[in-house]
């Protein structure tokens, strides 16, 4: 029953993205793309506000972050450094039949086994346990023709130069897989250009690639995607309060866009990477996905990443403090948040299906600073040409200050319809009487009252409502 409900859900949301233009499939003429998604414009519009109301937590409200938009491709050793080309990877199991492809830990998860991060003599002696009580299938056919573990890398290959060296490994290079290696790249810089001292941020918003085994739940899991990154440089000895801190922070962020408290909580990895002394996920209960998922991370690298780096470049990436006289290599702490799964965690938080007069209405209930169109103008009739003109002249003067949509299609009863289902939170009608009075009906999109109110008072008045 549970799973029939998530799959409800999701396949709702689905069909409301690609029916109202926010997420299509990627080359869909073509039979599609798996994994891969393009954003139409209410998706990008929804996308692009999500990603700005972080970037003004994070770089405009504060003066201890800075900005930076680094490039995708970076040297190959970068990435040596880092111990993505040796160890980023995850477990694959093969099905002979059928050659489909499965992540090993997730395929034992499904029997209480946790395998994540394990290595793979682990994860096959617990496959082997599998089969022979013959419970390991195949989970696209059923077979139990099923290969053993084997390292899949998630850095995707490309290559610079000419097409005719591809097999090159010295022309390799590698889509950044994460966009924090830009960041850390870019550390030593920063401090040279700017008047930032410890402890201080580097911000980015960027496109990070990986090679994903399987790569299904919509947006949720992509193998191109975004992320919202912050990599906080500081002192050791105040890591401890400066975590704790931020984890307020991020956390206060999403309560202040909508997100019920108790549709969130802190997942604490017990198993660390090498390099971090602590790292907190941000779940939130998705009901498309049926259950709590990570949107976020919160980790405490400590100096390996400066550290690293400055040991394969050969360029000295410590950090001298003026007033105690110490040079030091700076210690991190790491907020990284996936902005298509926070797009997903906005739709899911925000689809809401409500009675209306015996009818069912399906509105998006998003916050309004986030929602992709602020305020829809209609005209009573679009075959009155003053009513048109009228309602063309309130659009032009809203536009210039929110995100506006004139829509003159169909009777208005269709529009507020449409409307809700994009999120717009008001919609403004121009009928024979705004001719007379100079008033519109303003509707407001959760509680569905209506109100007059001036025209020339609209935008004072949007702007007090959208703040």
């Amino acid at each position: 029953m549970a799973e029939e409900k998530k799959q409800t859900a999701m396949e709702e949301i689905v069909s409301l993205a690609k029916r109202r233009g926010f997420v299509f499939p990627s080359s869909e003429i073509y039979g599609g793309f798996a994994a891969i998604y393009d954003y139409g414009h209410y998706g990008t519009l929804l996308k692009n506000n999500i990603r700005d109301a972080w970037w003004k937590h994070m770089v405009q409200y504060r003066d201890d972050i800075v900005g930076l938009d680094s490039a995708i491709f970076m040297h190959p050793t970068t990435w040596k450094a880092s111990g993505h080309i040796d160890s980023f990877d995850d477990p694959q199991i093969d099905c002979k039949k059928c050659n489909a492809r499965m992540r090993a830990d997730h395929v034992l998860e499904l029997f209480g086994i946790n395998a994540d991060k394990q290595p793979l003599d682990f994860i096959n002696i617990e496959l082997d346990k599998l089969r022979e009580l013959g419970k390991l299938k195949c989970q696209n056919c059923g077979s139990t023709d099923v290969t053993e573990a084997k390292r899949f890398s998630l850095m995707v290959k490309s290559n610079l130069g000419s097409p005719t060296d591809a097999l090159s490994e010295e022309n390799v290079v590698y889509l950044r897989p994460e966009t924090c290696g830009g960041i850390y790249l870019e550390y030593k810089n920063t401090v040279d250009s700017t008047r930032v001292k410890l402890p201080f941020g580097i911000a980015q918003v960027g496109k990070a690639f990986r090679n994903e085994i399987v790569a299904r739940q919509f947006v949720f899991r992509t193998r191109e995607f975004e992320q919202m990154e912050m990599q906080y440089f500081l002192h050791p000895s105040i890591m401890k309060e400066k975590y704790d801190d931020w984890k307020q922070v991020r956390w206060n962020w999403y309560l202040e866009y909508g997100i019920a408290k108790e549709d969130i909580r802190w997942y604490e990895h017990e198993k660390l990477a090498h390099y971090a002394s602590e790292a907190y996920d941000v779940e939130y209960n998705f009901k498309s996905l049926g259950g709590f998922k990570e949107v976020e991370g919160i980790h405490a690298r400590g100096d390996w990443d400066l550290s690293q780096h400055s040991k394969f470049s050969g360029v000295d990436l410590s950090y001298f403090d003026e007033k105690t006289g110490e040079r030091f290599i700076p210690h991190i702490m790491e907020t990284s948040a996936g902005l298509a799964r926070l797009f997903l965690m906005f739709l899911d938080k925000a689809y809401t299906q409500e009675e209306n007069d015996g009818d069912v209405r399906t509105v998006l209930k998003l916050d309004k600073r986030l929602a992709p169109i602020k305020v829809a103008i209609f005209p009573l009739m679009k075959n009155k040409p003053e009513l048109v003109a009228k309602a063309k002249e309130i659009f032009d003067t809203l536009k210039m200050d929110f995100m506006c949509e004139f829509d003159d299609n169909g009777n208005v009863g269709k529009r507020y319809r449409r409307q809700d289902e994009i999120g717009t939170p008001y919609c403004v009608t121009v009928d024979f009487d705004s001719l007379e009075d100079g008033a519109v009906t303003v509707r407001d999109r959760d509680t569905m009252q209506q109100e007059r109110v001036k025209i020339a008072d609209l935008p004072t008045f949007f702007a007090e409502k959208l703040k």
